[in-house]
C-alpha cells in the first residue's frame, strides 16, 4: 500500500510529490503539470524530505523521478534574474545556489540508497542533481546537455563539477561542458552517467529490479558500503572548492550585467 506524504514530520511538500511504498520512498518532480525546473520551492521541498530521512531508518531506498514530459530542464533562470534584480550584490543569488549545494550534499550522504529514474530531457542542474544519486537508470530516449558555458554561466550548480568528473571521467565531461553538445542515453551509459538504459515503457521495471533486492539487504551493510564508496569517491576531490560555487556564479552574473 502506498502512503502519500505520511512519513513527513513537516508540512506536505507542494513542489514535489512524495509517496512511500514500504521501505522505498518515491520522490517525483513536476507534479500536476508544474514546470520541470529546480526552483527554490523544489530545492526547499527536496532538502526537507532528505532532512526527515534522518529519523526514518526504515526508508532503505529513495527513487527520484519526474511526472513531467522531461525529468528536469535545469535551474530556474527566471528566479536567478529576479534574485539579481532584488539584490544586485549577488547575495540573494548566492543563497539560491547554496541551497543547491546543501541538497546535493544531502543526497550524497543520506543513509538511503538513491536512484535517479530519468526520461525525456535531463539538462544542466537536472543532470547535476541526478549525478548525486547512487544509481541512475534512463529511458533510451533520454537526451542530456550541460548548457551553462553556452549561456554565459560557469557550471557551478550544486558543486556538481567534481561529482560529474568523478562519475563520468574528466576528459569526456570536459568536452561536454565546453561544447554544450546534446548527448544521448547510450553516450551517458558509455561514460557511466547512466548505469542502465532501457526502453521508456520498461523503465519502472528496470528500477524495480534494483529496489526489490536493495530493500532486502542488511540496512547496516548498505549504509556502511554507501559511506565507504562516498569516501573513496571524495578522495578524488581532495581539492574541493564546491563551497565557492555560489560566489563564482554570482560574480559571473554580476560581471555580465
Amino acid at each position: 500500500m502506498t502512503e502519500q506524504n505520511r512519513f513527513l514530520s513537516t508540512p506536505s511538500p507542494k513542489a514535489i510529490r512524495v509517496e512511500q511504498d514500504g521501505p522505498v520512498l518515491h520522490v517525483r518532480l513536476a507534479p500536476e503539470g508544474m514546470d520541470p525546473t529546480l526552483s527554490v520551492a523544489v530545492l526547499d521541498d527536496l532538502i526537507s524530505v532528505l532532512n526527515d530521512l534522518h529519523e526514518r531508518p526504515d526508508i532503505r531506498v529513495l527513487v527520484l523521478s519526474s511526472m513531467g514530459e522531461d525529468f528536469c530542464l535545469g535551474a530556474d533562470r527566471i528566479e536567478f534574474r529576479a534574485a539579481m534584480e532584488q539584490d544586485p550584490s549577488g547575495a540573494a543569488l548566492r543563497r539560491i545556489v547554496d541551497r543547491a549545494h546543501r541538497l546535493c550534499q544531502a543526497l550524497e550522504t543520506t543513509h538511503a540508497i538513491t536512484i535517479a529514474q530519468l526520461h525525456g530531457k535531463v539538462i544542466g542542474a537536472g543532470l547535476a542533481l541526478a549525478s548525486y544519486c547512487d544509481l541512475r537508470a534512463g529511458a533510451d530516449t533520454c537526451r542530456f546537455r550541460m548548457p551553462e558555458v553556452g549561456i554565459g554561466l560557469p557550471p557551478a550548480w550544486g558543486g556538481a563539477m567534481g561529482r560529474l568528473i568523478s562519475e563520468g571521467g574528466a576528459a569526456r565531461v570536459r568536452e561536454l561542458m565546453l561544447t554544450c553538445d546534446m548527448f544521448d542515453a547510450d553516450t551517458a551509459h558509455r561514460i557511466s552517467l547512466l548505469h542502465k538504459v532501457t526502453p521508456a515503457d520498461a523503465l519502472e521495471r528496470a528500477v524495480a529490479g534494483w529496489t526489490g533486492p536493495l530493500a532486502r539487504r542488511s540496512p547496516e551493510s548498505l549504509v556502511l558500503t554507501k559511506r565507504m564508496l562516498a569516501g573513496y569517491s571524495r578522495a578524488d576531490r581532495t581539492a574541493d572548492i564546491t563551497l565557492l560555487d555560489s560566489h563564482l556564479l554570482a560574480a559571473q552574473v554580476i560581471g555580465a550585467r
